[in-house]
């Protein structure tokens, strides 16, 4: 019986899956695992790196962009495994980050999903689990929430020295039970790049299922690789994905609430950016592109919501692919 299953979703980060590979043959001994890469039309020679590297390594390759969620069901559907983990191709494995989210999940068989802590490249912290989506969270700053009421928000700024139970984890490293899997289902398709494994852990806790964060478990997490590819296409993304949250496990009272605040949000940012623009002649780039940004999302809701201006592939859209 294999132990844990490893899936990674790669989209043209050939140097850092490979790095990310590395690190699991180097921090995780004496369990028995299989790694799965899900390819989702990369054309930087990524999957010919890895069978060349790492022939052991199970490749799933994909012509077209499936969405992150399903390409991670793609490997869930084959997998054997007692445990899966899902780890981006920006994160590095520490020494025992694995073993201690195992060692967890084999002693409490309650738990469905732990998260790891994340951490940057020069040591600090990141945030690595978070608060559900809800009007407040949405509506109101999430600092100030973190600030005033930090035992109902919690954060990174806490000293956290054991496992804590929370909503939900960041899904740049998790691990979930594959029995807790065959009571809840995969990752739903309906979200494709933001928001699948919030989902998860809300589906999760809703059948009985808890959910930790386990500050023992370090991984580094560059963070926002692919977000910096496309940056205003993520922006709507994320928009799209928490409009499919929202009317999914909100009520229609704040589904309806969500797309009006941030239509209005959305306004008033295009206008003070214009403002901003104006007063300095258009000559700043960053201006520029804020302005920009704004103006594409305003465009997004004008438009009802498009598929093809954001990053899934639409009918008329150049195809592109990206993965998480």
């Amino acid at each position: 019986m294999i132990d844990v299953n490893f899936i990674i979703i790669n989209w043209n980060t050939r140097q850092l899956l490979l790095d990310c590979i590395k690190s699991i043959y180097t921090t995780v001994p004496g369990l028995r695992y299989l790694i799965q890469v899900v390819d989702n039309g990369s054309h930087d020679d990524s999957v010919k790196a890895v069978l060349e590297q790492f022939p052991q390594v199970s490749v799933i390759e994909n012509q077209e962009n499936r969405g992150f969620a399903a390409a991670v069901n793609q490997a869930l559907r084959e997998n054997a495994a007692i445990y899966s983990v899902l780890l981006n191709t920006d994160t590095l494995l520490h020494k025992d980050a694995i073993q201690v989210m195992h060692a967890f999940m084999e002693q409490h068989n309650d738990v469905g999903i732990v998260g790891a802590q994340l951490q940057k490249p020069d040591g600090t912290r990141q945030h690595s689990y978070d608060n559900y989506p809800t009007l407040a969270t949405e509506l109101f700053n999430k600092s100030l929430l973190r600030w005033l009421l930090p035992a109902r928000y919690p954060s990174k700024k806490q000293a956290i020295t054991h496992p804590m139970e929370v909503e939900s984890v960041i899904g740049a490293c998790l691990m979930v039970r594959t029995d807790a899997v065959k009571h809840v289902g995969k990752l739903d398709e309906d979200y494709f790049f933001f928001l699948e494994e919030t989902d998860w852990c809300y589906r999760m806790q809703k059948a009985g299922w808890k959910v930790y964060h386990l500050p023992d478990a370090w991984v580094t997490h560059l963070g926002g690789q692919s977000k910096k590819k496309s940056p205003w296409q993520s922006q709507i993304e994320y928009c799209r994905s928490l409009y499919i949250f929202f009317k999914k496990n909100r009520s229609p009272f704040s589904y309806t609430i969500i797309r009006i605040v941030y239509v209005v949000k959305i306004m008033v940012n295009l206008a003070a950016n214009l403002i901003s623009n104006l007063s300095v002649l258009f000559l700043n780039k960053k201006l520029r592109y804020r302005l920009s940004t704004y103006f594409r999302l305003f465009l997004w809701h004008f438009l009802l919501c498009p598929d093809w201006m954001g990053l899934k592939p639409g009918k008329n859209k150049r195809r592109e692919n990206y993965s998480r």
